[in-house]
C-alpha cells in the first residue's frame, strides 16, 4: 500500500471517531482487500486499532473508570459484520429491549433477525447470533421503526406499562415517532396503537 493510502486509511478510521467498528471491506476504495488487511494488522501491532475477532476491528473508546480501552459496542460489531456481507439485520428479543433502554440487563447473546444465513460470532465480550428470517412485517420499515416494533413485541402487550411508555418518551423524538406512525400502520394492531399514542403525546407536548 502506498504511504499516502496508509495515511488515508488511518485518517478515515480516526475521522469516524472512537468506538467505530469496521472490516477491511470498508476501505476497498483505497486499496485491495489483502493490502487493507495487512495495513490493519500493522495498525493492531502499533496500537492504533484493536482486533475484535477475525476480520473485525475497532478504534476503541477509552474508559476513564477502568483506565483501559472500553469494551466494543456489540450492536456496532453486528452492524459492521452485516455491512460487510450485505445483510439487512434487525435487533430482536432482549437485544432490542437493551438498545431502547427498556432493559438494563446486558444480553448474554446479542440476537438479530437477518436476511443472510443463520450464524454465530463470538468475541471475548460475548456472542452475536444472526437468525435467518424473512419478516414481511418489518422489511418495509426503517431501522428505528423496526427496532420499536421488535421491542414492543418482545415485551408483549400486557407488559407495556407507564414506566415503559416513559422510557420510550426519553428515547424517541418527535421526528422518529412521526415516521413510525407513517410506516407501522400494518404491524400488529396493539403495537401500532402504542406508537400512535406516543406520537400524539409528543406532538401535544410541543404544541
Amino acid at each position: 500500500m502506498a504511504q499516502c493510502s496508509t495515511k488515508q486509511l488511518l485518517a478515515r478510521i480516526y475521522g469516524r471517531g472512537r468506538g467505530v467498528v469496521f472490516t477491511p471491506k470498508d476501505f476497498l476504495d483505497l486499496a485491495s482487500h489483502d493490502t487493507v488487511r495487512q495495513a490493519l494488522g500493522r495498525f493492531v501491532e502499533h496500537g492504533n486499532v484493536r482486533r475484535i475477532m477475525r476480520g473485525v476491528y475497532d478504534y476503541p473508546r477509552y474508559s476513564t473508570l477502568l483506565h483501559a480501552p472500553a469494551s466494543p459496542d456489540p450492536d456496532a460489531i453486528a452492524t459492521a459484520i452485516a455491512r460487510a456481507h450485505g445483510w439487512t439485520i434487525l435487533p430482536t428479543g432482549d437485544t432490542a429491549l437493551n438498545l431502547l433502554g427498556l432493559s438494563t440487563q446486558v444480553p448474554a447473546q446479542w440476537q438479530y433477525f437477518s436476511d443472510g444465513p443463520s450464524k454465530k460470532y463470538e468475541w471475548i465480550g460475548g456472542t452475536l447470533a444472526f437468525k435467518h428470517r424473512a419478516n414481511k412485517e418489518t422489511t418495509v420499515l426503517s431501522p428505528r421503526t423496526a427496532l420499536i416494533v421488535q421491542a414492543l413485541k418482545t415485551l408483549g402487550e400486557s407488559s407495556v406499562d407507564d414506566s415503559v411508555i416513559a422510557t420510550l418518551r426519553t428515547k424517541l423524538d418527535a421526528k422518529e415517532l412521526a415516521r413510525a406512525v407513517r410506516e407501522a400502520r400494518y404491524v400488529t394492531s396493539w403495537v401500532y396503537e402504542i406508537i400512535k399514542r406516543l406520537a400524539a403525546e409528543e406532538k401535544a407536548r410541543h404544541a
